[in-house]
């Protein structure tokens, strides 16, 4: 890659004149440390020379451009998480490596896990929805265009879960923006999502007004994932903690052992724990549609899993009754009042038909973005439980009916022990991002990929992940916790 130097002085960019943006503050920095405006992430620290852009797009759309004085050519573009309201970009550190890197707030300014701005706001849902990644992405390199003189040789775009639905979106809608894409976790099809916490969320609150004694406890949680794993567990030959495969564990919810007179306790569970817990296994079923499918065994005790997702604390209710609350509130039918417990779902698909339009990502023909020789890799963690490892396989299923050779364009990895974008009992650090970059700019194609496990600084564990349908296997000798004991699964 070319190493290019500015062209422009940095602080002459606020007098950029482009339609419907301006530029509110560009300067020069011989460092920096970056505070992430979100709690999942640390602060980031810039040790290279760069140009700082702030800017705005129309009336909200709120933008931070990081342009390196020695720059390789590449621009990355990061998604954002939830309801977004910030602006967040995870691929900070890569302007160390010589790439600009961009963030938006989507077109406002709130909490993650609110959605309150946009009620009765087409602008904002539009905005947040669908616009601002793209809007985003061509602002910026107009900008580029000036401070360096040159475009960017190549792009990408890299963000999880929310971010991973606006990577999909921008496939499918905008397949010039990128070259390169990364959809991690991906909340792709809001409605069905939020739905399907609504149920689940049902029969954990039966009592709709107080949630601080959810059904599921944490007892529930840890002695479940004992009897699945006990189970499950050592079905790939290995007993590690991780279901290589969720689909191959049978687990039998009949067999939970079941509290005497239904009196809820921590070595049992009651009738309604158990029907609670079935109704995040199952499917969501609307008029014999499935609207979201259910979500995989294993890992329903770890820390940061089910009892923070799904279940939720006295502390603090499940992320799942949040965002879904909120999202139908605000996202869907425009009314704070709107009381999840009187849902019925009976006009589901005819009332979320508007907010669909402009959320989700759910189409399925990728031609466009093929005809732009663009790259896509998506990945999901197996026991991922804010959002089904369920639904990307169906998406990508049912994008391979349509394209029979989408396998030459788009992979998708399934993560064995993997929680949401990261964390769990299995490996999940791998550089997403040189991965897509060798794949979009030396054509070598993502074959085998090796993921570790990183505790304290030090790498723990390594496994490898192959394209779907493809699932590694044990050799049946050899360290497990080294990749090279693994091989392609040969049925």
């Amino acid at each position: 890659m070319a190493n290019l130097k500015p062209c422009t002085p940095c602080e002459q960019l606020k007098t950029l004149q482009l339609p419907d943006v301006t530029i509110l503050k560009a300067e020069t920095l011989l460092h920096d440390t970056i505070k992430s405006p979100v709690p999942w992430n640390s602060s980031y620290v810039v040790t290279v020379p760069f140009c700082k852009v702030f800017g705005r797009i129309s009336k909200e759309i709120d933008f931070e451009l990081l342009l390196p004085q020695q720059w390789n050519g590449r621009l990355l573009m990061s998604g954002g998480g939830a309801f977004a309201g910030s602006i967040q970009n995870d691929l900070i550190d890569y302007v160390n490596k010589g790439c600009a890197t961009v963030g938006t707030n989507t077109g406002h300014t709130a909490e993650p896990d609110q959605a309150g701005w946009a009620l009765n706001n087409m602008e904002r849902q539009l905005n947040f929805g669908r616009l601002a990644v793209h809007r985003t992405a061509v602002v910026s390199k107009s900008v580029m265009h000036t401070f360096y003189c040159a475009a960017p040789s190549y792009t990408y775009f890299f963000g999880c879960s929310r971010g991973g639905g606006q990577a999909m979106m921008e496939a499918q809608f905008y397949p010039e923006d990128f070259n390169g894409i990364v959809a991690g976790a991906p909340a792709f099809n809001w409605p069905a999502i939020g739905a399907k916490y609504i149920k689940e969320s049902l029969m954990n609150y039966l009592d709709t007004k107080n949630r601080d004694e959810p059904v599921i406890t944490r007892d529930n949680l840890k002695l479940l994932q004992e009897l699945v794993l006990k189970q499950c567990d050592t079905i790939d030959g290995v007993k590690d903690n991780i279901i290589n495969d969720p689909r191959s564990c049978k687990f039998d919810l009949s067999m939970l052992p079941v509290c005497p007179d239904n009196k809820a306790g921590p070595g049992c569970f009651s009738q309604q724990q158990v029907a609670a817990i079935k109704a995040i296994y199952n499917p969501l079923m609307v008029d014999s549609q499935m609207v979201y499918p259910g979500f995989p065994y294993g890992l329903e005790g770890e820390p940061g899993s089910w009892d923070m997702w799904i279940a939720g604390t006295k502390e603090m209710p499940s992320f799942h009754y949040t965002l879904a609350t909120e999202m139908f509130k605000y996202l869907i039918f425009n009314n704070p009042s709107w009381d999840y417990s009187k849902y019925d779902f009976k006009n589901f698909f005819e009332e979320t038909r508007y907010a669909s339009s402009y959320l989700d990502a759910t189409s399925i023909d990728y031609s466009d973005f093929k005809r732009n020789n663009g790259k896509m890799i998506l990945y999901h963690g197996w026991n991922d439980p804010a959002l089904s490892a369920f639904a990307t396989i169906q998406h990508y299923d049912d994008a391979v009916k349509m394209d029979r050779d989408l396998k030459s364009y788009i992979r998708l990895f399934l993560l064995p022990g993997v929680l949401h974008c990261g964390g769990g009992t299995g490996p999940d650090y791998v550089d997403w991002v040189k991965i897509i970059e060798d794949w979009t700019e030396n054509n070598k194609t993502p074959e085998r990929i090796i993921l570790s496990k990183i505790e304290n600084g030090k790498t723990v564990m390594t496994r490898p992940v192959y394209p779907y349908p493809e699932v590694a296997a044990y050799k049946g000798k050899g360290n497990p916790a080294n990749e090279k004991n693994f091989e392609l699964k040969t049925n």
